[in-house]
């Protein structure tokens, strides 16, 4: 979310609001999309943010950006009148759900106000807002109180009068400070992020709002511009028309159809004795969403069966399907399994390496997903990114023939940025890299 393809890191908005808002951020070589989703509530217009990888085709010019300012206007950058009414720190997930950041806002809300009560005192203060930072002034004084990029704001709220800008605390490289662990060994999901929550008090508490995700939107149109790519090229019925000549690929599709690859199987086991095995989650973006067998207690009955290999995806056990429950359902239903002797169970064996292609006719075309750290964050719905096989939660093992397992992000990036044609990639689940690669303890059930 940024105008410059030098930085290291990028995010993409995401607006649940009446309007339909077509735009995005970026930074580094990677790019973020903003696409439109129906609110939940009529008084609450959360603006949430994440990592991506390439941007959206629904590009308008500047002139059209749609939002409440002139889009020079936020080039320049806007000034709203505000109270500040305070700060307060929370712990979250890397990405959580939009949901759970609207009531991570409220609980700010809720934080600040406590904190002083009745006898609150207002400072009044400009919130100066551009499509490159946003910016707190003492309206007095005109001394800063806070100056944060733009790229670095992860959600946007109003809630009636009030106004939360929440922005996660940038972690250095090699440090873990800002990151806490809620259970040694945690997977990247579970993992704790300090969160900062300012919260304002303002008539114009929603134009505030709306003006923030116009602005990402504009330093988006910007930012294609300023390499040399013209928006208006980008249309979303060119777009419709590339994907709808593409036929899925999906490793799934091979072995799903292949009856030799589905098993029913039946293990013996002693009562009160675990099942012995980690289960992961396939990733979003599966044929059929299930857990993915990630390890094995040597010694214990799912070992000592010989029948399964890390890589089997379990649909069933004793007539119970996994297809599309959580993942702490199913280890809640193989956990339930101690006090059995058998156990019957449905599988799909595959490899544990998912093969992936994604076909790229020319660059202005989006990949539509984001990565980070070599792990894939999120998928566009639709995409070609979606029709190649790609699943989020995974870690991308190789590229177009050549391993990035010790490569760094930024290469990454480069490398997907700049591939076009045919894109072939392997990937693995990130939790199951992580204990094959000893970076975790399994944690057997």
């Amino acid at each position: 979310r940024s105008s410059s393809i030098s930085l290291p890191h990028i995010f993409s908005l995401v607006i649940a609001t009446p309007q339909s808002v077509f735009g995005s951020l970026f930074s580094g070589q990677t790019i973020l999309i903003a696409r439109p989703s129906s609110p939940q509530r009529p008084h609450a217009n959360p603006y949430s943010v994440s990592p991506l990888l390439m941007a959206s085709p629904l590009c308008v010019s500047l002139a059209l950006v749609p939002g409440p300012c002139e889009p020079e206007d936020l080039i320049d950058g806007i000034i709203f009148a505000a109270n500040y009414l305070g700060s307060t720190q929370l712990l979250s997930e890397r990405n959580p759900s939009k949901n759970i950041r609207m009531m991570q806002a409220q609980e700010a809300v809720s934080r600040v106000k406590n904190a002083d009560g009745d006898t609150q005192t207002l400072t009044e203060v400009d919130l100066f807002i551009s499509t490159q930072r946003i910016k707190v002034l003492n309206a007095d004084t005109q001394e800063t109180m806070m100056d944060n990029a733009l790229r670095t704001i992860s959600y946007i709220a109003d809630i009636g009068n009030i106004v939360v800008l929440m922005a996660r605390r940038r972690m250095p490289r090699t440090a873990s400070q800002d990151c806490i662990e809620t259970t040694p060994g945690a997977p990247e999901a579970k993992k704790q992020y300090k969160m900062i929550c300012h919260v304002f008090e303002s008539e114009d508490a929603q134009l505030i709002a709306q003006s923030i995700g116009q602005a990402f939107s504009v330093a988006y149109q910007e930012f294609l511009r300023a390499n040399g790519i013209n928006p208006e090229d980008l249309s979303q019925k060119e777009y419709s028309d590339i994907i709808n000549t593409q036929e899925m690929y999906n490793d799934d599709l091979i072995h799903f159809s292949n009856s030799e690859n589905c098993k029913e199987l039946t293990l013996e086991k002693s009562k009160g004795e675990i099942l012995g095995v980690v289960i992961v989650e396939s990733g979003w973006g599966s044929i059929l969403p299930t857990v993915i067998l990630a390890n094995m207690m040597n010694g214990g009955p799912a070992a000592r069966s010989g029948k399964l290999k890390i890589g089997d995806q379990i649909m069933s056990i004793n007539n119970t399907s996994l297809v599309g429950l959580p993942l702490a359902t199913c280890q809640g239903i193989i956990k339930g399994l101690k006090n059995q002797v058998q156990v019957k169970m449905n599988i799909v064996s595959c490899p544990p390496v998912t093969t992936v292609l994604i076909k790229r006719p020319d660059l202005k075309y989006q990949l539509g997903f984001s990565v980070q750290n070599g792990i894939i964050c999120s998928l566009m719905r639709g995409g070609i990114a979606e029709r190649g096989g790609v699943r989020v939660g995974h870690r991308i093992i190789e590229i177009n023939g050549q391993s990035v397992v010790a490569t760094a992000h930024e290469k990454i990036v480069q490398a997907l940025s700049n591939s076009v044609g045919e894109i072939h990639m392997k990937t693995m689940p990130a939790a199951m890299f992580r204990l094959l690669t000893g970076q975790e303890t399994p944690m057997y059930i």
